[in-house]
């Protein structure tokens, strides 16, 4: 495993430590509370009094990825593929996440090819997906994003090699600073037979251009 992959892999397997205990249910609610004041609103007013109560909830969900292990979404492998071996890709697949400067939303599609090992076997189509959502599901950049996706394939499934692709529009681009919006943003990330043969990077966009 050259360094580059080691240093994706590592990327793959590290969590957030946290320093202090996860702040309790109503903790996060006073403090929901607390930036409805700092917006210049009465969160006693009718409409805003199960915001914070919404909000807390809502984070469980949009935040979810935290508590998920990459490493069990991708543990099952399909041996039975009657010999294939040459490239799988799965394009378009959407995700949502959070840009963990501002907070503020980004969306956009993630695509992911890969050779199967040496030893064969492909993994469930629908695992990229889910794969995606848990790294998508925690304050990000697109940048560690991708390198995320990409350690956590070349660690579980050890394949000759493995691209993915991120194209994603940033709220924090659209809604303040420069506002500019329909701005798209592109990350790649290539290891194996992608990034030592530029002719597997070719094939790769050119399969995902093919409408």
């Amino acid at each position: 495993m050259d360094d580059m992959v080691k240093s994706l892999v590592e990327r793959s397997r590290r969590e957030p430590a946290l320093r202090e205990p996860r702040p309790t249910r109503a903790e996060a609610e006073a403090a929901v509370r607390v930036l409805l004041r700092w917006a210049g609103d009465d969160p006693d007013r009718e409409g805003l009094l199960d915001t914070p109560a919404r909000v807390a909830k809502a984070y469980e969900e949009l935040f979810a990825g935290y508590d998920e292990n990459p490493a069990e979404i991708l543990a099952r492998v399909f041996e039975e593929v009657h010999g294939y071996d040459d490239l799988v890709l799965v394009r378009d697949i959407p995700f949502f996440s959070h840009c963990e400067h501002h907070m503020a939303p980004f969306s956009g599609v993630a695509h992911i090819g890969y050779y199967p090992s040496e030893d064969g076997g492909v993994v469930g189509l629908s695992k990229f997906a889910r794969l995606v959502d848990i790294f998508a599901r925690r304050l990000q950049t697109q940048e560690a994003l991708t390198a995320q996706i990409v350690g956590a394939i070349d660690l579980n499934l050890r394949p000759r090699g493995c691209a993915v692709m991120i194209e994603a529009e940033h709220m924090c681009m659209s809604m303040r600073g420069v506002r500019k919006q329909g701005a798209k943003t592109v990350t790649t990330q290539f290891t194996g037979a992608f990034r030592n043969d530029p002719a597997e990077q070719v094939r790769f966009f050119t399969l995902l251009r093919r409408g």
